[in-house]
């Protein structure tokens, strides 16, 4: 076998290697895409997608001549280009892309000094330098795939439980550490090997000490990566924490007011009844004179005081009353259609205060999705019924946009200054949360769904034990 099948082999091994890189480039990405439950057709599709976009650059950069990091940058633009396609968000297509890059190079720093301490081994045996030369390239080539697979694999279950949502600071900050690894990457790869006077020097040789700390830094870049993703997943859930709290104050908040509103409304009612006596003397007095006009206008005057408690939806219950009322209200308000067909369970083993806070929560999302619906039908249809120890309560209406479900929570996450961009509907992911705590009070839990210009959230309790 002579040089040149030799080299043949070789640029064979290193297209064949980056065809297995492109296959780990699109299970990365496969792993953050959104929709996890459609077809297999339509995720292949996407893999597929994600594949030709590495191979393409990196293939056409073996016939024709390129720097490898021009083929990096355009494969990163790729896929930023085409992260709506992939039903991923472009700050996340970038870190993605990031992520897997340095990966790569970092396992390339880490298998060189591998290949440098085995290559007198492998020579034992071998009777030609190029089969030598063969093997071991061939066997680093393994190594390498390896070493980079079990990296990915190990930051991809890191992300799932992370559950980052990246703006534009937390995409600063997890793509620092991933850039300057790749910068260094590069600038210890071009000082591998140098010409000096006519001879070839391999740094490892010339400084023995780089076999150690090239590799070390190699990990410690990577481990810097993991511990970014980490620190960041903390912050998330702090912040996070501090919103849930938030939200839980401002929930009691309303949900007391609401309590004294229905304590006022009583108190009138009882007001009402120390005074009905003078009103029933008043009236007797007016049919004794027989002023039947004043006793006309007596009267009116008592039904429209009486109007003002009476209440336009009724429950069963004091607190929800008032909690449905003031939404009914706030959407007549706004011109948005309310239906109510609610019923507060006859049972002794819930919670009106939990209730509430249930009712709050879904109603206001309502309310505020269709607010943003101008011009157009707006819908409100509240519903909640017993059977046997079930109580489920129901609330759909009128919605258009889109919505991201966390695979874990399988609630919609907040995405406020997204859809300030235009880009998706405002859910409170958070208030959601909270919904979904107080059913979990009761052994129940939430359901989202998402129809053609409807969302519908399902809230199944069932009764505590006595």
């Amino acid at each position: 076998m002579g040089e040149k099948e030799i080299v043949l082999i070789v640029d064979l091994i290193n297209l064949t290697e980056r065809l297995v890189y492109g296959c780990y480039l699109a299970a990365f990405f496969c792993s953050i895409m959104t929709g996890r439950r459609e077809q297999s057709a339509a995720k292949l599709k996407k893999a597929i997608m994600v594949f030709v976009i590495y191979a393409m650059p990196f293939t056409v950069g073996y016939i024709v001549p390129v720097y490898s990091w021009l083929s990096l940058l355009f494969v990163m633009a790729l896929l930023v280009m085409a992260s709506r396609s992939l039903g991923i968000e472009k700050n996340l297509a970038f870190l993605w892309g990031s992520l897997f890059f340095s990966t790569a190079q970092f396992s390339i720093l880490i298998t060189e000094t591998f290949a440098f301490i085995t290559s007198p081994y492998v020579m034992d045996g071998v009777k030609t330098e190029f089969k030598h030369t063969l093997i071991h390239y061939l066997i680093m080539a393994f190594v390498r795939a390896a070493v980079c697979s079990l990296m990915l694999v190990w930051i991809s279950k890191i992300w799932k439980k992370s559950r980052l949502y990246l703006h534009l600071k937390e995409l600063c900050c997890l793509c620092l550490m991933p850039a300057a690894g790749i910068i260094f990457s590069y600038i210890v790869q071009r000082m591998w090997i140098t010409i000096k006077e006519g001879t070839v020097i391999r740094i490892y040789e010339q400084y023995p000490a780089f076999l150690g700390l090239v590799p070390l830094l190699a990990v410690l870049f990577y481990l810097g990566i993991i511990m970014t993703i980490l620190s960041c997943r903390k912050m998330v859930e702090m912040q996070e924490e501090r919103q849930r709290f938030f939200i839980q104050e401002q929930q009691v908040y309303a949900v007391q007011e609401h309590i004294e509103e229905v304590d006022q409304f009583y108190k009138g009612i009882q007001q009402i009844k120390h005074e009905m006596r003078g009103h029933l003397t008043n009236i007797k007095g007016l049919a004794e004179s027989r002023n039947y006009d004043g006793l006309e206008q007596y009267i009116a005057e008592m039904d429209e005081n009486m109007a003002a408690f009476e209440l336009s939806i009724k429950t069963g219950n004091t607190v929800t009353d008032v909690i449905v009322g003031d939404k009914k209200k706030a959407a007549d308000k706004l011109g948005i259609k309310f239906q109510s067909d609610f019923s507060y369970p006859k049972s002794d083993r819930y919670n009106a205060y939990d209730i509430g806070i249930i009712l709050n929560n879904l109603l206001t999302n309502a309310l505020e999705a269709c607010e943003k619906m101008d011009g157009k039908e707006r819908y409100i249809i509240l519903s909640g019924r017993q059977k046997k120890k079930f109580f489920l309560i129901e609330v759909r209406n009128s919605f258009e946009g889109e919505i991201v479900i966390d695979e874990q929570t399988k609630l919609p996450v907040s995405t406020k200054e997204n859809a300030a961009a235009g880009k998706l509907a405002s859910i409170h992911g958070i208030g959601l949360s909270n919904v979904k705590r107080e059913a979990e009070k009761y052994r129940g839990d939430i359901d989202i769904r998402v129809g053609k210009k409807e969302f519908m959230a399902t809230v199944l309790l069932q009764q505590k034990k006595q």
